[in-house]
């Protein structure tokens, strides 16, 4: 994962105002166990379960990242859900 993947996941989220609350809830839900204990103090996922996560969705390393717009559609999902 890479900062301009980060910052092109968090601007389409931003313009989605009915999504905020949903990321939040996710964000801290697939956060690290006591992420507060270590620098930097964000409620960040586990680099290995992300990893996972995007190879089994994507295939190959999934270094590239999630598209933007599929992180849009779950977070879709989980608000619906």
């Amino acid at each position: 994962m890479n900062a301009s993947w980060a910052l092109r996941c968090v601007a389409a989220v931003a313009l989605r105002p009915s999504l905020w609350f949903t990321a939040i809830v996710q964000l801290f839900r697939l956060a690290r166990p006591g992420w507060w204990r270590s620098w930097p103090f964000l409620p960040r996922p586990d680099r290995e379960y992300l990893r996972f996560r995007l190879e089994t969705q994507y295939g190959g390393s999934g270094d590239q990242g999630a598209d933007p717009a599929d992180l849009i559609t779950y977070l879709e999902w989980c608000r619906d859900f």
